[in-house]
């Protein structure tokens, strides 16, 4: 429940107050942990690129064979009701989508929509300004181009990233890494490429905002990154929603570069907050 009792969310065509909003324990979100979600960050009262997560937002339910019940303008009105009502200074939208009220507790049906809005923090200034450490877990997480529920891996990991004085865990298999439970990897190689993985991942918004802001000053791929790459990194990175983007300083045992932020990320997460601001 969110600390602010105040709070609407919208569930099946009503919004209405947190405390008022629930799902029947036969929707398959429950008994099976099947539906897809998106997220996208509100600053000032702004939705910041909800076309894109929209797009994405239909895109993973349409292959998971679940139907939105509303209309893109639909859902757009309901979302902007949401931030005019909560009046959020920083805050996200969180579109739930289930695969609703089953009688034999597998097959989808109706699916549920629910939207979400809360307050968001954003990464504190020392993880920008020191990166932070992650561990490799030999993980590739099911149907990676769809945003579903399924944070079972990653939630499972957390006492070991904790233990290991990590930030996060960056999925691999077969020393080939993909992504991380809720961000995507990038690093910068000695010549000042910038490559992140291209198989096996969410394509993720930032992600995407990001290789287009690398590409007015640098060489960008996407492509296969190895364990034994990263060691040999210049920089590396992560990108998210919630986090822009996070340099990453360390990889299991092995330092990145000199241990420290690099230019290349700095300045990018620079390039990303002046476009965030710009919408």
């Amino acid at each position: 429940m969110p600390s602010n009792p105040k709070l609407q969310a919208y569930i099946n065509g009503k919004i209405q107050p947190y405390e008022d909003a629930f799902l029947h324990i036969s929707d398959l979100a429950i008994q099976r942990g099947y539906g897809v979600f998106d997220f996208f960050k509100v600053q000032d009262g702004k939705p910041v690129f909800m076309q894109d997560y929209l797009d994405r937002f239909y895109e993973s339910a349409r292959l998971m064979e679940l139907t939105i019940p509303l209309s893109e303008t639909e859902l757009t009105g309901i979302i902007h009701q949401l931030i005019e009502g909560n009046n959020l200074p920083l805050s996200g939208i969180k579109m739930i989508l289930t695969g609703g009220y089953s009688t034999n507790g597998y097959d989808p049906v109706e699916p549920n929509l629910i939207i979400q809005h809360q307050p968001l923090q954003l990464p504190t200034q020392e993880m920008v300004e020191y990166g932070i450490k992650v561990i490799t877990h030999k993980h590739v997480r099911e149907l990676p181009r769809v945003k579903t529920i399924n944070y079972a891996m990653g939630i499972s990991l957390i006492k070991e990233i904790k233990e290991a004085g990590a930030s996060d865990v960056l999925y691999q298999k077969n020393g080939v890494v993909s992504e991380f439970p809720r961000c995507n990897f990038f690093i910068v190689t000695q010549d000042n490429t910038i490559v992140t993985p291209a198989k096996d991942v969410l394509l993720g918004v930032t992600r995407k905002n990001v290789l287009g802001l690398a590409t007015l000053n640098y060489k960008t791929e996407e492509r296969t990154i190895t364990i034994e790459e990263i060691a040999q990194a210049k920089e590396a990175f992560l990108t998210s929603t919630t986090k822009r983007i996070l340099p990453i300083v360390q990889v299991d045992d092995k330092v990145i570069g000199n241990g420290k932020p690099g230019t290349v990320t700095l300045g990018l997460l620079q390039d990303l907050i002046v476009l965030e601001q710009q919408l």
